[in-house]
Formats: structure tokens, sequence, C-alpha cells
């Protein structure tokens, strides 16, 4: 894995370790000499993320609507900054740009990110691994909602099973390597509702 684009909040949330955990995550990246592909944000978890893999001397690629450039949200000492026209564009060209996903503390804008490129994948657009960071159980009510809608028969088991889930950076590096380039196996389209 080269480039690894990362979904996370552009607020920091009410939690101090998630700030911590974005900072890490941004570090970490740099020290394995993975390039960060990010929204562009430079508030939130995604300042943080981006200014501690810049910091860690890392790659920083930062997708943003021009629009929100405009409204002074965009991260102006990314490595390179790419400005669309749209959130889809967006969402288009951070998938182009990384190598795998990951969804680290969020909302709303998050979970449309991590859910978007999983259902891609789940209908064989692309073969990149799509991972949570679980770190303090953040994630942890939405699996089990997850595995409950799997038990319903809305998910097939294959694409629960194929979603890379760890509570350190290095787990998750690790699940997802493991997955790169490999599809799940949805049982004869059932779940694709």
């Amino acid at each position: 894995m080269r480039s690894v684009a990362v979904f996370l909040a552009s607020s920091n949330g009410s939690d101090p370790a998630h700030a911590a955990l974005a900072a890490s995550v941004g570090t970490e990246l740099a020290r394995q000499g993975i390039t960060l592909v990010y929204g562009g944000g430079r508030r939130g978890l995604m300042g943080m993320v981006a200014d501690s893999a810049l910091k860690a001397g890392g790659e920083v690629i930062g997708v943003m609507p021009r629009s929100m450039v405009e409204r002074e949200w965009a991260h102006e000492g990314a490595t390179q900054l790419l400005i669309c026209d749209s959130m889809h564009e967006r969402k288009a060209l951070m998938a182009e740009r990384a190598d795998a996903f990951i969804a680290l503390p969020g909302g709303l804008g998050t979970l449309e990110e991590i859910f978007e490129v999983w259902s891609w994948r789940q209908l064989g657009f692309h073969d990149k691994p799509i991972g949570f960071l679980d770190a303090g159980g953040f994630w942890a009510p939405l699996l089990g909602a997850l595995r409950d809608i799997a038990a319903s028969g809305f998910i097939p088991t294959s694409t629960l099973d194929d979603l890379a889930v760890a509570s350190d950076l290095p787990g998750l590096l690790e699940a997802l390597q493991e997955r790169l380039h490999s599809l799940p196996q949805p049982a004869h389209g059932e779940g694709l509702r």
C-alpha cells in the first residue's frame, strides 16, 4: 500500500482522544512511507492528521471542492491540494488516488464516504480494502448494528467478514494489506440491495 484515504471529522469532537488518534495516524502513515489522501481540510481531526503527517515528513494529498476552498477551509500546507467542482468528484478523486480506505471518528460525512467506497468494493467496482480504526471502541455500536443487519439477511456475511477492523493503526494496516486486491464473494448477489 502506497497510499491510504482517511475519512474523518472536520471538527474535534468532544473527546480529546480523537485528536490524539488522528495525530498518531498521520505520524504513523508518514513513518511507513504511506501517502495520506484526505478531504483537504485544515481544521478538526482532518487538520490534525494532515499536520502530523507533514510534520513527520509524509506526503499529504488533500481533495476539496472549489466552494469549500473559497470558504478558506483548505489546508494550504498539503503536499498537493486537488481542487474539484463537487463532492462526487472529490470522492472519485480520493478513491482514484488511494490503495485502501479507513474511517476514523467522524459524523455523517465520514459515514457516507466509507459506506460508499465499501459498497463499491462489494459490487466489484474496485478491489481496494476498507477498514475502521476502532480505537477506544468508537465504532463498536455501528459494527454491532451492521452485524444485526447481516443477521437479517441484508448484508452477506462475506462482505462483513471482508471489512478490516482493528483498535490500532498497525493492526489495521496489516488487515488491509491482507485484503489488498481481493474481493469478497457475495452469495449470488444476495445482500446487494
